[in-house]
């Protein structure tokens, strides 16, 4: 029995939503009378981390603390029009709506000050604590909570906003069919370290390396966070998931989630992770959101890892023990490709 080690790598790029039907999303958002803010929006936070990105692109957009947003992901029946939470979208899509929503709201809520303050709104700013004040008088200044106040008891107005990010649809080359499919595209690259055991098969990922461009990280931690899990996710593709193991028959087929292999949190590679931030010129504050290229390498870096560790080229997933042991049968023993 050898122990083979091998090196793979893999660059992708990801295209950030779709513009096929525009890819609209819609967003909504009010104040409420203590000059706290609500966010409505028809997407869904899958545990990407949206509702967080979204509450801190509303509160920098108003002007107000961070802590003064709720995001409110309704239904399709209640909150505004969206294609939904797929295509990495989220982010981008779902951004840019609430950049114009709390746009639209800001403007209404610094009307309301204005005329309290008796000045003009033009010649008012936020500081982001919850205080509007007059541009270099800043003694003269109202909070938040007393300018929506005055709106709604008051003024009678609505502080209130509404904001569509929609692309148009690409131009289409009659002759060729060619079109731009999407605005933007993140970008990544990988090296896997793979140890193989020729008399088992079995494959263990013992290093990952990665560089992701992401635009603008809005918050970093929760890229870092997703950056790891799904290298966990893209990992487990790569050499556990299947519901159709190589057995003579499908009795041994897995039945359920206790018998259905995926690797546990012992099996977790380091993951060294290097963020690259180039802001979008169309995403929000140049966020694009890392999404689901954050397991696309992994399953091509292991695959190629396993070729230079024993020489098997595996062109369908998972990369079982089985496969690998068939593949270097069929070599005659394994060929690790520094000693071609």
């Amino acid at each position: 029995m050898t122990v083979h080690r091998g090196r793979g790598f893999a660059a992708i790029n990801y295209p950030i939503g779709m513009n096929l039907g525009g890819d609209p999303s819609q967003a909504l958002v009010h104040s409420n009378p203590d000059g706290k803010f609500t966010v409505a929006l028809s997407a869904i936070d899958l545990g990407q981390g949206m509702k967080s990105v979204t509450r801190q692109i509303a509160a920098e957009t108003l002007g107000v603390p961070v802590e003064d947003v709720y995001v409110d992901t309704a239904d399709s029946d209640t909150g505004p029009h969206d294609m939904g939470s797929f295509a990495s979208r989220g982010t981008h899509r779902m951004g840019n709506a609430v950049i114009r929503a709390s746009e639209e709201a800001r403007q209404v809520m610094l009307e309301a000050a204005a005329e309290e303050l008796e000045v003009d709104a033009g010649d008012l700013t936020t500081d982001g604590k919850g205080n509007i004040h007059v541009k270099g008088a800043p003694s003269r200044s109202i909070t938040t909570m007393a300018a929506s106040q005055a709106a709604q008891f008051k003024q009678g107005r609505t502080i209130a906003g509404r904001g569509i990010f929609l692309i148009p649809l690409s131009e289409v080359d009659p002759e060729t069919g060619e079109m731009s499919p999407v605005t933007t595209f993140a970008h990544a690259a990988m090296l896997v370290t793979v140890e193989v055991d020729d008399e088992t098969g079995e494959v263990t990922v013992t290093d990952m390396q990665s560089a992701y461009e992401v635009g603008r990280a809005l918050n970093p931690k929760l890229v870092e966070q997703q950056l790891r899990g799904g290298a966990w996710m893209g990992m487990s593709h790569a050499a556990w998931e299947t519901t159709e193991p190589y057995y003579p028959t499908r009795d041994n087929r897995p039945e359920d989630f206790n018998t259905y292999l995926m690797p546990g949190p012992g099996d977790l590679a380091p993951h060294h992770i290097s963020i690259l931030e180039r802001p979008a010129e169309d995403g929000p504050y140049g966020g694009k959101g890392p999404g689901e290229m954050c397991a696309n390498p992994v399953l091509p870096a292991v695959v190629n890892a396993v070729y230079d560790a024993v020489g098997v080229r595996i062109d369908d997933l998972p990369v079982t023990p089985e496969k690998v042991l068939r593949g270097i049968r069929a070599l005659g023993g394994a060929k690790p490709r520094q000693a071609l």
